[in-house]
């Protein structure tokens, strides 16, 4: 009975952990390079990786925490991209932040989360689907507008760029930039 209640404990606080994430980003820049095909290299760019305060308090260290376990050692980008295979992560700093990179190879356009009706059609990717919480900011492509939040490219494009907005930094928002220094220093 004991151990009963101990393990509900423990997963109760497992699950309070896990939502009490505060984990966002300024800004991602994705590149869609087609090598084949259907079939291509997809990088993400991850600017300004932050940490957003939880009723004031300072969380950074255990969001650059799940940052590490979930994104760069765990298998989230896989759970996010399932059909995509060469899934590589890395976290780096440039002018002052904390910015990720994803690279990883698609053998079809839904690996991608792109979409194409057929061959004459054009490429498309919803913003609104396939990036929560992402607002469209500029790409090489069309995009639809607020009305139709899809992204255009010409059917036989080779390269595809689209840059989107996830949360502006503001005085509730930490950068992990410090987290990293710190982890990287002690590696």
């Amino acid at each position: 009975m004991k151990l009963t209640k101990i393990l509900k404990l423990s997963v109760l606080g497992l699950v309070a952990l896990f939502l009490s994430s505060c984990l966002t980003v300024e800004k991602k820049e994705y590149t869609f390079e087609f090598t084949g095909a259907n079939s291509g290299k997809l990088t993400i760019r991850y600017i300004n990786i932050m940490s957003v305060m939880d009723n004031e308090n300072d969380v950074s260290a255990g969001d650059f925490e799940e940052l590490l376990s979930n994104y760069i050692n765990g298998d989230q980008i896989a759970q996010d991209y399932p059909g995509a295979t060469n899934v590589k992560t890395r976290l780096y700093e440039q002018n002052g932040l904390l910015c990720g990179e994803v690279t990883m190879d698609f053998p079809s356009l839904s690996a991608a989360r792109l979409y194409q009706y057929d061959k004459n059609s054009p490429l498309m990717l919803s913003i609104g689907a396939a990036l929560d919480s992402e607002s469209y900011s500029e790409s090489n492509g069309s995009y639809g507008g607020d009305f139709m939040p899809v992204v255009f490219w010409p059917g036989n494009s080779k390269k595809l760029t689209l840059t989107t907005s996830v949360s502006s930094p503001d005085d509730s928002s930490l950068s992990l930039v410090n987290e990293f220094r710190k982890w990287k220093a002690g590696n």
